[in-house]
C-alpha cells in the first residue's frame, strides 16, 4: 500500500462534518463505516511532527474544496497508537484513503498541494459533491420524461447535464432524441455531431444516428396515404412498399412499418441488394434492442429467413 501524510493540530474553519479528530474507540464509526458512504482520508499525525504541520492546511483546504466528496479524519498516534500499529504505520505524516470500508490508497510525507489535489481527485472520481444530484439519476429522469412524451422538458434536463459535462454521451444522445421527437432533424444531427469520433460506436449514439437517417429518408418519400394507394394498386411495387414502411416508422407506427418490410423480404429477398432486411436492421437499431417492436420484428424476420 502506498501512503500519504497529513498535518496535525486543530482545524480552524474546518467544517465539523468534513474534518474531525478520531480515537481508537470511534475509528470504526468515523472511518470504516463512514467510508461506505463516501471516501474518507485518515491522517496519522503527532504534535511533535513538523511535516505534519506543513501538510495539514494543504490537506484541509483540498478536502473543503472537494465539497463533500471526501472527509478527513485525523488521529494523534501518541494518544491512540493501536490503530496505526495494526496498520503498520511507521512514518508520519501518513494519510490512508478508505473507500467502501477498506483501505484503498495512500502516501507519506509533506507532499505539495498539487499532489494532494490529484490524489483526492483520483479517489473521488464519480462521487457527487454534497448537495449535487447524481448524473446517472438525472439522466434516468430525463429518459422517463421523454418516454412520457414531454420532449421539451426532457431536453431541458439533458441540457442541464451538458452544462456540467459538455461531453456526456448519454446526454448528447438524449438531447438529439428530443430534437427528433419534435421534428427538428437538423438540430438532432448537429447535436450528435458533437460526440467525439472515438465514441461514435456507443450504442445510444448509433441508435440516434440511425433514427436521424430514417427521419431524413422519411422526408423524401411522400405522404402515407399516397404510398398506401400505390401499394394497394400494385402489391409488387417494392419501392412504394419500402417508402411506405419508412413513412409509417416516422409516424410512430412501428408494427406496420415492420410488416411491410417483412413482406418485401418474403416476396423478394434480393430486392435492392437485400434492402428491406437492411432497413429492418436499421429500424431495430434506432428503436433499441429491448423495445417490444424490435424483439417481435427480429423473431418474425428470423422465421422468414430460416424457414
Amino acid at each position: 500500500m502506498t501512503i500519504i501524510e497529513q498535518g496535525s493540530g486543530p482545524a480552524p474553519q474546518a467544517a465539523p462534518d468534513l474534518i474531525k479528530e478520531t480515537t481508537t474507540q470511534t475509528f470504526v464509526k468515523d472511518v470504516i463505516e463512514e467510508s461506505k458512504r463516501q471516501p474518507v482520508l485518515i491522517d496519522f499525525w503527532a504534535p511533535w511532527c513538523g511535516p505534519c504541520r506543513q501538510l495539514t492546511p494543504i490537506l484541509e483546504k483540498a478536502v473543503r474544496a472537494a465539497k463533500g466528496r471526501v472527509k478527513l479524519v485525523k488521529m494523534n498516534i501518541d494518544e491512540h497508537p493501536a490503530i496505526p500499529g495494526q496498520m503498520g504505520i511507521q512514518s508520519i505524516p501518513a494519510v490512508i484513503a478508505f473507500v467502501g470500508g477498506q483501505p484503498a490508497d495512500g502516501f507519506m510525507g509533506a507532499v505539495p498541494e498539487s499532489q494532494v489535489n490529484a490524489f483526492i481527485e483520483k479517489i473521488t472520481k464519480g462521487v457527487p459533491a454534497a448537495g449535487e444530484p447524481n448524473i446517472a439519476e438525472i439522466l434516468q429522469e430525463a429518459e422517463a420524461v421523454l418516454a412520457e412524451g414531454d420532449a421539451a422538458a426532457a431536453a431541458q434536463i439533458y441540457a442541464e447535464v451538458l452544462a456540467v459535462d459538455a461531453t456526456n454521451i448519454a446526454a448528447l444522445a438524449g438531447l438529439a432524441k428530443c430534437y427528433l421527437a419534435t421534428g427538428a432533424v437538423e438540430q438532432a444531427r448537429q447535436t450528435i455531431a458533437m460526440v467525439a469520433e472515438s465514441k461514435r460506436n456507443d450504442a445510444a449514439v448509433k441508435a440516434v444516428q440511425a433514427a436521424i437517417d430514417l427521419a431524413e429518408q422519411a422526408r423524401a418519400v411522400g405522404p402515407v396515404a399516397e404510398l398506401e394507394q400505390k401499394v394497394a394498386a400494385n402489391p409488387l411495387d417494392h419501392q412504394a412498399r419500402f417508402d411506405l414502411a419508412t413513412a409509417l416508422n416516422a409516424a410512430g407506427k412501428r408494427s406496420e412499418a415492420t410488416a411491410h418490410l417483412l413482406e418485401i423480404v418474403k416476396r423478394d429477398r434480393k430486392w435492392n441488394d437485400d434492402g428491406a432486411r437492411k432497413q429492418l436492421v436499421q429500424l431495430f437499431e434506432a428503436w433499441g434492442g429491448a423495445e417490444e417492436a424490435t424483439v417481435e420484428g427480429r423473431k418474425r424476420l428470423s422465421t422468414i429467413l430460416f424457414s
